[in-house]
């Protein structure tokens, strides 16, 4: 098990950034300022990209898991 972590690791890392690129971008830099290029309106996710989100964070606790596995079988 321990061989096959690292492994393990750089697959749920590659697909990880698969998933974050994948998702769309609300806004540009504007929001990150304070602004707002919907006009106050909230934004829903909805059928695949809510699917992609979900992914995108299950891949990232497996991740942090077998990191913190290799970390503490890797001694």
């Amino acid at each position: 098990m321990i061989k096959i972590l690292p492994y393990i690791e750089i697959v749920l890392s590659l697909l990880l950034i698969v998933g974050v690129l994948l998702q769309r971008s609300e806004a540009g830099l504007g929001s990150a300022f304070g602004g707002d290029s919907l006009s106050g309106a909230k934004y829903n996710r909805r059928g695949f990209e809510k699917t992609l989100f979900n992914l995108t964070v299950l891949l990232a606790v497996l991740f942090a898991v077998t990191a913190f596995l290799n970390l503490f079988l890797g001694r």
